[in-house]
């Protein structure tokens, strides 16, 4: 199979989540990496989509990314065809902590600061993933699902509902500490 699209990460923290438990779709995603590695450059990068009121537009939503070519890669590359294939770049900070059982994200970007951390971590387990509808793309690591999980959004918690399974097709709360999402 040749592979002209990829991208590898290292330290990757991840939520999906439901503000309300009625909503038909997720509200809040914060996936995001320590360290992404793409052809086109390395840095901390993922993608952040917060739509606190869901009948109305996202109050945030984009590839975040302390390199805007790393954040610019994402949606053309490894999003093509889905509803983030033409989603904005948005340059901010990311910052990672793990140990203890507990992984940690604390993105900034203009308006916003999200803190997600993930709680009651099982053991990492390796995946392998065919493409979706909503991943079209094939997804090796490491993933270790989260028994608990919260969010603040500049400073407010933020209560959650975590769906079972996510976009990509593994769980809503979990700490990926390597893999590669390859097309």
């Amino acid at each position: 199979m040749s592979c002209e699209n990829w991208m590898s990460w290292e330290g990757g923290v991840d939520l999906i989540a439901l503000t309300a438990a009625d909503l038909a779709m997720p509200n809040v995603i914060v996936h995001v990496a320590r360290m992404v590695h793409t052809p086109v450059g390395s840095a901390p990068s993922g993608m952040v989509f917060w739509q606190p009121d869901p009948a109305a537009p996202p109050a945030a939503f984009g590839f975040v990314s302390a390199d805007p070519a790393v954040g610019a890669y994402f949606g053309k590359h490894i999003f093509a065809g889905t509803p983030f294939e033409n989603a904005p770049v948005i340059v901010g900070s990311i910052s990672i902590e793990t140990g203890g059982g507990e992984a940690s994200a604390r993105v900034e970007i203009p308006g916003f600061v999200f803190e997600t951390r993930l709680t009651g971590l099982a053991p990492a387990a390796l995946v392998n993933r065919d493409p979706l509808p909503t991943a079209p793309f094939h997804q090796q690591g490491l993933e270790a699902p989260a028994g608990g999980a919260s969010l603040k959004v500049n400073g407010t918690d933020v209560a959650l509902t975590i769906p079972p399974v996510g976009i990509t097709g593994g769980p809503c709360a979990v700490l990926a500490p390597c893999g590669i999402y390859a097309r």
